[in-house]
């Protein structure tokens, strides 16, 4: 009644002028009162807009609470990080893969591989300076080659241009030219160490050449095994491990750990709880109820944001069938009141320095039946792209969205029929209005024909 009661006030009072009506303003009362249910529909649309986005940070919170236990349950992933450290950094270090079998090694390094190297005797003024006519051969292993001197063609004529004609034959040797007080030498350097990368310079004619270094190949023992590298970076020796070789003492052995990484795990293990509480907390307050201000969350009616919260509550009550550590808590992970979850770090460390392939088999399980798999498939119930509880609810709030849409314009389509004929009748009745006081005078004429104001 009150709407109604506003629009004929409205109207009247487009009327009322002395002047005729105010078409505009009469139409634009009634065509308001007209589009009550679509103000209704707006709102509605409103609300599904809320709710629409409330929905997809859900869901997009969920995705990446999946992704932190994928790493989890991998087998190649956080859980299986280990690290390599040594006794005695100065004499080696060490690297390891994810995966390697954690456990301590005993190497001793007897010798280094090292590089074979010659340089030449004869002494030039310059590395500019011209050279004599000749030349000399490098052997790399059953491969000779000949280099000239002085040729004439600029390919050779200096000890710089020799140089650049020698790296430029990619023999496995790099030519320099080291210039001191005494004048410039040629000094040739194998590209690889060891006995295999050797090589040897015959020479012929004006320049000499003397071996500075003979290419040998690293010796080692590792575990009390005879190792001999042609690298002192050495791999294989332990399986999943690189000893980096970094200087020799016969008799002073180096004690490799590997063991796991315990700092990418915690990292790991953190970015899971982190995921989850972002997404039980926004879960909560999307279906939470304030009875103080009546207020609601936005999702507050959504049976899938219930039954999420419902699926996220109960995996923490999550308990493993066998194992060490068959609980959250176990590992120092606590269920908080309002669902989120606390890391005690000391718990968590204790636990990886006692036994951290027990920790891993809590989130993978013996056959990826673990935490992970377990609350990986709750996740998915809701964020599956075409089956999933939010994948259903956005379909379901697109439709209802789309229905108001036609509502409304339906509405709009006879509201603009009905704005025409309205413009033309009271265009009509303000004309006929307009034209009374002419009408009165014509009247008051013939009642009073005697008048002298007729």
């Amino acid at each position: 009644m009150s709407t109604t009661s506003s629009t004929l006030t409205s109207v009247l009072s487009a009327l009322g002028g002395t002047t005729g009506i105010d078409v505009t303003a009469a139409v634009d009362a009634i065509l308001y009162a007209d589009r009550a249910p679509e103000r209704g529909w707006q709102a509605q649309q409103a609300t599904l807009a809320s709710q629409t986005s409330a929905i997809n940070q859900l869901s997009s919170e969920a995705s990446s609470l999946s992704d932190a236990l994928a790493a989890l349950q991998s087998t190649t992933g956080a859980l299986s990080t280990v690290s390599a450290s040594s006794s005695d950094t100065s004499l080696l270090t060490a690297t390891a893969s994810d995966g390697t079998t954690a456990g301590s090694h005993s190497v001793t390094i007897n010798k280094l591989a090292s590089a074979g190297s010659w340089y030449s005797t004869t002494t030039e003024s310059s590395s500019s300076a011209t050279l004599p006519s000749g030349s000399f051969s490098i052997t790399v292993g059953s491969t000779t080659t000949s280099i000239p001197t002085d040729t004439g063609d600029g390919t050779a004529d200096t000890l710089d241009e020799l140089a650049a004609t020698i790296n430029g034959k990619a023999l496995g040797v790099t030519a320099t030219v080291v210039t001191d007080s005494t004048g410039a030498r040629l000094a040739l350097t194998s590209t690889t160490t060891g006995s295999a990368g050797d090589f040897s310079v015959a020479t012929g004619g004006s320049l000499a050449f003397q071996r500075s270094a003979t290419g040998t190949d690293a010796s080692l023992t590792v575990d009390g095994v005879p190792i001999t590298s042609a690298s002192n970076t050495v791999t294989g020796a332990i399986n999943g491990v690189t000893l980096n070789l970094l200087g020799a003492a016969t008799g002073t052995p180096v004690t490799v750990s590997v063991a796991p990484d315990t700092t990418s795990i915690t990292s790991a293990i953190t970015t899971f709880v982190n995921a989850y509480n972002t997404l039980i907390t926004d879960t909560n307050t999307s279906i939470s109820y304030d009875a103080s201000t009546q207020t609601a969350g936005v999702l507050q009616s959504d049976s899938a944001a219930q039954g999420l919260q419902s699926a996220l509550l109960a995996s923490t009550n999550y308990s493993a069938s066998s194992g060490t550590y068959k609980s959250l808590s176990s590992l120092g992970i606590e269920t908080n009141s309002d669902g989120t979850l606390t890391l005690n770090s000391t718990t968590l460390a204790s636990a990886l320095q006692s036994n951290s392939g027990a920790v891993a088999t809590f989130f993978q399980g013996s056959a990826f039946n673990g935490f992970a798999a377990s609350l990986t498939s709750s996740l998915n119930t809701y964020t599956d792209p075409t089956q999933g509880a939010f994948t259903v609810d956005l379909q379901s709030i697109s439709a209802e969205n789309q229905d108001l849409t036609n509502e409304t314009n339906t509405l709009e389509v006879y509201l603009s029929s009905q704005q025409t004929i309205l413009t033309a009748q009271y265009n009509a009745a303000d004309i006929a209005i307009q034209q009374l006081p002419e009408k009165l005078k014509q009247i008051n004429a013939l009642l009073n024909p005697n008048s002298s104001s007729s």
